[in-house]
Order: C-alpha cells, then structure tokens, then sequence
C-alpha cells in the first residue's frame, strides 16, 4: 500500500517522518509514504496515472486549491475552507477530498484560552482553515490581518457565514488591538516583521494570550519569540502537522494513529528537545 505526500517545494516537507513512524510504530510492514515534487499544473496527470495500490495522498502548496478539478467528492470542511489537503482513494478508483487541516488546528488549541475573540494572520488557504478552526473552538469574533486587507475578503466572508463577526485589517495593526488566541499563516519570511511589530508604538499582548504559529522549521521561529518575550504562550506548528497527519493516517490506513510516536519523530527530526514549547 502507498500514500505520498505532493507538493513544490516539498524536499522540506516532514509528513514522511510522521507517516512513517505511525507504521512502524502498528507495525504496518506493507505501507510505503513518500514525498514527490509536484506542481498545480502536473497534479491532474500524476493523480490519473498512480496504480491501484495508492490509498492516500497529502497536499501542501501550491496543491490544496488545484486538487478540487481532481476529487470526485469534496467533503463539507474541505469545501468551506476552499482547500484540499488530503485525498482519499475509493474503492471505485476514484478520489475523495477532504481537509485535516482544520482538525489539526483545533487539536493543537484544544484547551487554550480565549475571550471569544481570535485574529488570523496571514490570508492564504492556511488562514481560511484556521477561521474555521477558531469558529469550532467557539470563537464568535475573528480578525484576518493581510499585507493587503483585500486578500482577505474570502476568509471575512467565510467567518460570516459561520456566524462571526469578522474583520480584515492590515497586517501591520493586529497588535493594536491583539485578541487572546492568535493564529498565525505568514511565511518564514515575514516572520520577523511581524513580531518586530510588538516592539513599536501600540505594541503588547493581552494577558495569557497564546500564538499558534504554522511554522515548525527552526522553532521559535522569530514570531514566536517575540510572544514569548512579551509574557505570552506559543504552540508550534508541528502539534498542528502531527495532528493533521494523525487524521490523514487514519483515513488512508484505517487504523488509529499513533500520535505520540509521530510526535517523538517529528521532534528528533528537527532536533527539537521535549521541553521546547
């Protein structure tokens, strides 16, 4: 049996680590995770081409829009999000569609405090999965904070429909005004801006907030110690991706997922000690 997971770039990617360390740790000698580098414009081809022992795939960027033309079922979460991360196979040959994502979210938050409010930064497919997340954890009041408050517009209007009230407003102002559960999308690249912003006029965190930050390579990333120099709480992004592959494994293999021996591999992987936050 094999599963992989697609994506570009993807040699970064950590979902073998995890994958494979649910199988050894059941004792799934049959299964086979690997990673492969696709593009959107590929996807179509590569899914139509894999053999009948495929059982699952993963998706990362820039994958989990272009794999709706690929599913012939698109679940109803995956479908809110408008984003695929994981695809299914069916006894028909077929594929069905679905984002873990969110669960992944909710599981890495589970028990974090909040006021009712929340803020997502970032407005990509990410952040569209954690405006779903917040509203499953019973945040009735969310900001998305963009670069371009305008490319937030689909997850202001999802928050909407899932009876919140929602907002966008530029990147540079969610420290205005900081809700006490912060979930942040932006890329590595943008991390530093972000927290730099803590340091300027207006800057500061509202007692106990906690900061879920996606990223998980070279943790703290500088985001999250920023949070933490302030007084705050931070959860990385690998209790979201360790819980986000539990459900995939679980879909693709039918068995219960392991999730502390995932945990445990992915922390070694990134030589990451069990004390770090």
């Amino acid at each position: 049996m094999r599963a992989a997971v697609l994506g570009s770039p993807i040699a970064h990617s950590l979902s073998p680590v995890l994958h494979r360390a649910g199988y050894a740790a059941l004792g799934l000698t049959r299964w086979r995770y690997d990673r492969r580098e696709v593009t959107a414009d590929r996807l179509a081809e590569v899914v139509g081409d894999l053999g009948a022992e495929w059982r699952g795939l993963s998706l990362t960027m820039p994958l989990k829009e272009a794999a709706f033309a690929v599913a012939a079922s698109v679940s109803e979460v995956a479908r809110r999000a408008g984003a695929i991360n994981t695809l299914v196979r069916r006894g028909d040959g077929a594929w069905d569609a679905t984002n873990t994502d969110v669960a992944g979210i909710v599981a890495a938050l589970r028990g974090a405090d909040h006021d009712g409010r929340g803020c997502v930064l970032g407005s990509g497919a990410t952040a569209r999965s954690a405006v779903l997340a917040l509203a499953d954890l019973g945040v009735r009041e969310v900001s998305i904070a963009a670069r371009n408050p305008q490319a937030a517009a689909d997850a202001v209007l999802l928050g909407e429909r899932l009876g919140m009230r929602a907002r966008a407003l530029p990147l540079a102002d969610w420290v205005q005004d900081p809700a006490r559960l912060v979930i942040s999308t932006v890329p590595p690249t943008a991390s530093a801006t972000v927290g730099g912003l803590l340091e300027g006029p207006g800057g500061g965190l509202p007692r106990e907030m906690t900061l879920l930050d996606v990223g998980y390579a070279d943790w703290p990333t500088p985001l999250a110690r920023a949070v933490l120099a302030h007084g705050g709480a931070v959860v990385s992004g690998l209790d979201m991706l360790v819980h986000q592959a539990a459900a995939q494994f679980a879909l693709f293999t039918g068995y219960t997922a392991p999730v502390e021996a995932m945990m445990a591999a992915g922390r070694a992987a990134l030589g990451r000690s069990a004390d770090l936050p």
